[in-house]
């Protein structure tokens, strides 16, 4: 089986809730994101998703996506969609870095991969743990009292586990982790993600403020060395997001002591690939995880399920559905929530059929 042809397409994602807020002032109202298609001389059509947060969260951007496409696509004219390792060495040789650039690509190989063998994606990952993923929902930055209210409208929704966007004024942030705290119940689990917003003194300062918070801690800090002074000053479980982009930074932390939970998002290491290796890594130094994607719709919340699902469950801290985030459906058979969880598609590869009225015209064709 031969890769014939590579497409994207550029669609646009608006909010259910009008703006995503986090640290920083940052904002987005309407997602850029890129489904990316693979075409191969079998007949077998894969399907990927890369919708970075914004060209300011991570080195990504959307545009970068399609520009990076067009160089990197006719390099892998002629490759063997099925031979992942392969796949991903010949990316890494042509395009050096630009891991979310060859994420979407990847993702499509591993549901023609899921196709080709009639199984789904979850199976090849290694095998299907439990029914289903239990969920997160995102707390966008508002007032202390907006966002408590929204935590308890979405526990009515299932949602038992919440991330809290924080790392604003450090008073502030203090007044809502104390806000939301007040609203959760038994079995509840809230995190405060600073998303880097934070400078070293005012983590600090905060993490000492809600010491007796049963809350998490995530990604305080910009750099690697501050968050770690901040984990070593505080007694909340600790999450690392940003700064772990590979293999070598997880195994720094792991030897530093530096998280109980990592976040690992499917784009931010370059695909289902790569962060299958990051998955497994986790699982053998026993450090939990959040799965998930740095935004999406349909297919990256398919290919989240797929790698959750995969995921030993004591491993598995969480998951997000953005697909329910967003007002445009991409694809049939995406999953969808029920009661704060979701489960992966039983049907072979990614398990998704996207709506091609709604993708309209690609916008990069290599062929």
């Amino acid at each position: 089986m031969k890769i014939t042809r590579i497409l994207a397409y550029r669609v646009e994602l608006p909010l259910h809730e009008t703006t995503y807020r986090w640290s920083g002032g940052k904002s987005v109202t309407v997602f850029d994101s890129t489904i990316v298609r693979v075409e191969t001389d079998a007949g077998i059509v894969g399907h990927g998703e890369v919708c970075p947060l914004g060209p300011f969260y991570l080195p990504a951007y959307a545009e970068g996506v399609r520009a990076g496409l067009l160089e990197l696509g006719p390099h892998l004219l002629g490759e063997d969609p099925r031979q992942l390792a392969k796949l991903n060495h010949r990316m890494d040789a042509v395009l050096k870095g630009h891991p979310y650039v060859k994420s979407g690509v990847d993702m499509a190989c591993w549901d023609i991969l899921g196709q080709f063998a009639g199984m789904p994606v979850c199976e090849l990952l290694g095998g299907r743990f439990g029914e289903k993923v239990r969920l997160y929902r995102a707390i966008s930055q508002e007032s202390p009292e907006e966002m408590a209210a929204k935590v308890a409208g979405y526990r009515a929704e299932g949602y038992t586990r919440f991330q809290l966007k924080v790392g604003g004024d450090p008073d502030t942030d203090i007044a809502r982790i104390f806000a939301v705290a007040e609203k959760l119940q038994p079995g509840d689990r809230l995190v405060a993600d600073a998303n880097t917003g934070w400078v070293q003194h005012e983590a600090v300062r905060v993490a000492k403020a809600v010491r007796d918070v049963d809350v998490y801690l995530e990604q305080p800090c910009l750099t690697y060395e501050e968050c770690l002074a901040v984990r070593r000053q505080c007694t909340h479980p600790f999450v690392l997001d940003e700064n772990v982009d590979g293999l070598e930074m997880l195994l720094r932390a792991k030897s530093d002591l530096a998280m109980d939970v990592v976040n690992l998002k499917i784009s931010k290491l370059g695909g289902l690939t790569r962060i299958r290796q990051a998955r497994d890594l986790c699982v053998s130094m026993g450090i939990a995880m959040t799965l998930e994607d740095s935004w999406g719709g349909d297919i990256a919340t398919a290919a989240i399920a797929h790698l959750a699902h995969s995921t030993p469950e004591e491993f598995r801290f969480t998951s997000t559905d953005f697909n329910s985030y967003v007002t445009i459906s991409t694809a049939d058979g995406a999953p969808q929530r029920v009661d704060g969880f979701m489960s992966a598609s039983t049907v072979p590869g990614l398990g998704i059929t996207p709506k091609m009225d709604v993708l309209g015209k690609a916008v990069v064709v290599v062929e």
